[in-house]
């Protein structure tokens, strides 16, 4: 499995980003593909994924209302619609495929076998 991010940047506070994962490879409809991030000196925070082969979806506290997972069967790709993006969110964006997925203590959590994109960087300033 490859996955391959694009769509990260520098925006205002308040702008959107949308982010694209692209994957290729055995992927099953049982499968979660997400997106984490990881802020300079804090640990990994996982904020949204979906059950591929399923319209259930799971969201961080930190991204309800804000950001928007959604999913381009035709192209094998999972988006990330950002808005509202404040300076908090600015961090290396990683998408990824896992086996198992939910939402534990307001954080996206996936597990099970993995693969992850290298990231993206995004900028709030």
């Amino acid at each position: 499995v490859q996955l391959v991010e694009s769509g990260g940047g520098l925006v205002q506070p308040g702008g959107s980003l949308r982010l694209s994962c692209a994957a290729s490879g055995e992927i099953y409809a049982s499968n979660c593909m997400g997106w984490f991030r990881r802020a300079p000196g804090k640990v990994r925070e996982g904020v949204a994924g979906k059950r591929i082969g399923r319209g259930i979806t799971y969201y961080a506290d930190s991204a309800k209302g804000r950001f928007s997972i959604s999913q381009d069967d035709s192209k094998n790709t999972v988006y990330l619609q950002m808005n509202s993006l404040n300076p908090e969110d600015t961090a290396m964006y990683y998408c990824a495929v896992h086996q198992s997925c939910s939402v534990v203590a307001g954080t996206y959590r996936a597990g099970g076998r993995e693969y992850w994109g290298q990231g993206t960087q995004v900028t709030v300033s």
